[in-house]
């Protein structure tokens, strides 16, 4: 009988509470990475998304030529208020040779991990060199992954963190603090971009938001870089427009179409300029430019990363005993001793002589 790993919450958040999350996130990081700088190589397509007056219900698949894979993922920005998470998922990984799968993972916590690794690996390729102080403009869900990942990768230990409901901002104060940043509980947006090198902006609202704006980032420090990551649908948006487009501001995105669509650039016309990651990473394309320049990861969160995050876990399990042991096996693969003859799984019963 040919079984499929399975990751259930429990076992994830175990596994992650014990590699320890800034860890998986640095690691995780470098295996984007990795498939970034291999990026023409890959099977992309935007995620299939179902919107509804609630909020949507994604696919995002991606591929290569030996592994498929796949997320399932809702954001209901609504939710908290009726006692839901806004975003939960899981993902599966199949053999493209034959097409069975082989990890089905819960990937709520995983997508947090991953969207912290991918605003990690932008900010370790663009932001100036020295940054050390972050912003954080929203500090739900995402906020304690954030901050671990501009620790990762900047070393970033000084956060100001802003969020207009205060019980969640409060939240990711006592949290923070206990990793050992040093928190600034911000009074404001504005008060805390101001003398910040990095900026993230990572709000839920499905609404053309302005939680940013050109005033706010000239009191950053100079040469700010700004990870735009709550973007991830048509009409939500967090920046001003006038950010995306000042002189020798330098806009990166992950899938342009899917981007242009859904993140800040759906603001402006279809011909404006930008450069994806993976044309960094491999050289054929330049970043920062200058230290004083501004430069924007406008990130949606794109399949390819998932898929790598479900294969990076999937190894690192699988190459751990202990990791192992949070693998259970579940029978998802009808395989009848005939492969044509699917029917004799069930017709047993019905096949018996009758007397």
């Amino acid at each position: 009988m040919t079984t499929v790993d399975l990751l259930d919450v429990a076992a994830a958040a175990r596994w992650v509470a014990e590699r320890g999350p800034e860890r998986i996130i640095s690691e995780l990081a470098d295996a984007l990475a990795e498939d970034f700088r291999r990026w023409p190589e890959l099977d992309k397509r935007p995620r299939i998304a179902s919107h509804s007056r609630d909020g949507v219900i994604e696919l995002m698949p991606a591929s290569d030529d030996v592994t498929y894979g796949f997320k399932y993922v809702n954001g209901h920005p609504l939710n908290p208020t009726r006692g839901y998470q806004t975003v939960t998922a899981f993902g599966v990984l199949s053999e493209v040779h034959n097409g069975y799968p082989t990890f089905l993972a819960e990937m709520t916590l995983l997508t947090a991990l991953r969207t912290a690794a991918t605003s990690a690996l932008a900010a370790r390729t663009l932001a100036r060199p020295g940054a050390r102080t972050h912003a954080l403009i929203g500090t739900g869900t995402q906020a304690e992954f954030q901050a671990l990942g501009m620790r990762a990768a900047l070393g970033a230990t000084q956060v100001r963190a802003w969020d207009v409901d205060p019980a969640a901002r409060e939240k990711f104060v006592r949290n923070a603090r206990a990793l050992g940043f040093d928190v600034h509980e911000a009074t404001s947006a504005e008060d805390a971009v101001a003398g910040a090198d990095v900026v993230t902006t990572c709000t839920a609202d499905k609404r053309n938001a302005t939680v940013l704006t050109a005033a706010m980032l000239a009191t950053a420090a100079p040469g700010v870089h700004v990870n735009a990551i709550g973007g991830d649908c048509p009409g939500k948006t967090e920046l001003e427009a006038s950010i995306l487009t000042a002189p020798g501001t330098a806009v990166v995105t992950e899938y342009t179409p899917q981007t242009r669509i859904e993140g800040e650039i759906q603001q402006l016309a279809d011909d404006f300029a930008v450069t994806e990651l993976w044309e960094i990473l491999t050289g054929q394309a330049s970043g920062r430019t200058d230290p004083d320049q501004v430069t924007v990861f406008d990130s949606v969160g794109f399949a390819v990363e998932d898929w790598t995050t479900l294969r990076f876990v999937h190894a690192a399990l699988r190459s751990d005993p202990a990791g192992r042991e949070l693998l259970q096996q579940v029978d998802l693969i009808a395989e009848p001793t005939d492969p044509k003859d699917l029917f004799s799984l069930v017709a047993t019963p019905l096949l018996q002589p009758q007397g």
